[in-house]
């Protein structure tokens, strides 16, 4: 009977004929049923039209809009782009990252970006840059765009697709392929195919790719993995097992601590630095973040500094250069009777060095020069980094600092005067701190206002201040840092002087002709130690020392296994 009304009905709306869209024949069975007082079904009738109106509007956003068929290029050969696989590839991305996380506005500008014989390389270069644009308006776009990003990388090491879902059967059949790779092309230390290589292949936790973000993911593959004439040899998990391995050859249960180190990196617990995550386990193992020295006031001790950079540079290592002891434009030269041209210009072949010797190629060589108020050099130094004047004069790749003494901030506070000198004339300044310094200052003072002392100049304490503030603001340089600061609460008074600190300036250790000093870093990640507690979040101090131990262990292993560029860095 249902059927008879809505038919009768259907053809009195086209006594001439024509064609019925499928919501005509439900409008007329909705109300049919209303009629027949059928409510409980009208009413199920209707949520289901509702419900089936959602899911087509759905379908709708993330299908493909029908239009020019593209092609692509794969191995060589021009085949039909697959727009269904993409499709799925996006939604498989954006997958478990909430509600706000939608695969429809990626795959409409990816789509849009294509072109007719695109190679298939660029379509999942597309669907990344689809993805990254999207991040500013919702940050969880970042994780999808991680996600299509090492759907890319994973293509480029294994030589063909695979899903995450396969990936823990590829990370374990590859891993010691990978490792015989980097060994065949003189990258990797050949005693890492002593290791047990299937049990540490077991090991990788493929689902911990997930954990990164996009710029995360990116800076991984443009500067950590390791590659054979550009093309990337290692997956992240492979990555930071390799980093673990590197850090164990020296350990007697090798691939238990292999794991332990894994497990940290991996996790994001605790992350070993740059040096180390670049060079552990290859043939080259330079694992130390900075190198501290000072230089002598000598041709050959100047160059032979400068070749120290280089070196120290070439294996990724950070550089703070005390150049305190270097004489001052105009001091007197003995050897040639003629007068030097200061400090500037040497730090002018620095900068170019660090330009030159750029950590590998996989970063920028980056050197911060520390030098003392009272130079006499110190006002021009001040203006290494300006854009302005003789650019043969400039510094701009470099970086510096100030490194003050307190007497010079009460001269500033007293609003007195401040005198500077050649190291060559006061040699005994750059080595005392305190009051020992005041004392051997003051006199100096006195006999540069005599004429005993040349050359020498004497400036309002104020103006140097203001002037080492503005360029502060002007140019981000030169950086304040307070010599007797550091070296009154120093441990090491008893063994030698801190001339200055390194490139971050967090660390501070003793240098001198002999000793180069080097610092080890890493990073507890504080975020990942957090627990539920009775208040709210609470530091989990187990899980803490835990990580920490490991952390000193492999800081430690460091140490040992190192490669030292210079004999004085040892």
């Amino acid at each position: 009977q249902l059927t008879q009304t809505v038919t009768r009905a259907l053809m009195r709306s086209r006594p001439g004929g024509g064609t019925f869209h499928i919501e005509d024949v439900q409008d007329q069975v909705e109300l049919g049923l209303m009629r027949g007082s059928h409510h409980e079904v009208a009413r199920a009738y209707v949520l289901y039209r509702e419900r089936r109106t959602q899911e087509r509007a759905a379908h709708k956003e993330t299908t493909v809009s029908t239009g020019p068929q593209l092609h692509t290029i794969v191995n060589g050969e021009r085949v039909l782009l697959d727009t269904q696989r993409l499709q799925q590839l996006i939604e498989a991305a954006c997958e478990n990252l909430g509600a706000d996380v939608t695969a429809a506005p990626i795959l409409t500008e990816t789509m849009r970006n294509l072109y007719d014989g695109i190679p298939m390389e660029e379509v999942h270069k597309a669907s990344v840059l689809a993805a990254r644009t999207l991040i500013e308006k919702e940050p969880g776009y970042t994780f999808a765009t991680a996600r299509l990003l090492m759907y890319s990388i994973t293509k480029e090491v294994l030589g063909h697709e695979a899903t995450h879902a396969e990936m823990a059967g590829h990370y374990q059949r590859t891993f010691a392929d990978f490792l015989k790779k980097g060994v065949e092309n003189d990258l990797l230390d050949a005693r890492l195919l002593q290791f047990d290589l299937p049990r540490l292949a077991k090991a990788l936790k493929p689902e911990r790719d997930f954990q990164f973000d996009y710029l995360g993911l990116q800076t991984l593959y443009d500067r950590y993995f390791l590659h054979v004439r550009k093309q990337r040899i290692e997956l992240p998990q492979s990555f930071f097992m390799r980093v673990a391995m590197g850090l164990s050859l020296n350990e007697v249960n090798r691939e238990e601590r292999a794991i332990e180190f894994y497990e940290v990196l991996s996790s994001f617990d605790f992350m070993s630095s740059t040096p180390t995550l670049f060079n552990s386990g290859t043939t080259r193992p330079q694992l130390s973040s900075c190198y501290l020295t000072t230089v002598p006031d000598d041709l050959d001790g100047i160059y032979e500094s400068i070749k120290e950079n280089a070196l120290l540079s070439k294996f990724a290592g950070g550089l703070g250069n005390d150049w305190t002891r270097v004489r001052a434009l105009g001091s007197h030269i003995k050897g040639t009777n003629g007068e030097s041209q200061g400090v500037v210009p040497f730090l002018k072949v620095v900068n170019d060095t660090a330009v030159a010797v750029n950590q590998g190629g996989k970063r920028k060589g980056a050197v911060c020069t520390y030098l003392e108020t009272w130079h006499l050099d110190i006002e021009e130094f001040l203006e290494l980094r300006k854009n302005t004047g003789d650019d043969r004069r400039r510094t701009h790749d470099m970086n510096t600092a100030n490194w003050i003494p307190d007497l010079f901030m009460r001269r500033v506070m007293e609003k007195g005067e401040w005198t500077l000198f050649s190291p060559s004339n006061t040699p005994d300044l750059h080595d005392k701190f305190g009051s020992e310094f005041e004392k051997a200052y003051v006199a100096y003072e006195e006999q540069a206002r005599q004429g005993l002392i040349k050359p020498s100049k004497t400036v309002q304490a104020t103006d140097l201040w203001r002037k080492m503030l503005t360029m502060l603001f002007e140019t981000g340089h030169p950086w304040i840092t307070f010599k007797d600061a550091c070296n009154v609460r120093s441990p090491q008074q008893h063994s030698g002087v801190v001339h200055s600190s390194n490139l971050c300036t967090e660390i501070t250790l003793n240098t001198s002709d002999t000793e180069t000093a080097v610092c080890n870093l890493g990073s507890v990640n504080l975020v990942r130690h957090l627990k539920q507690g009775p208040q709210g979040k609470e530091l989990d101090h187990d899980k803490l020392k835990k990580t920490i131990t490991t952390a000193m262990r492999m800081l430690d292993n460091v140490i040992d296994i190192n490669y030292y560029a210079v004999k004085k860095a040892r």
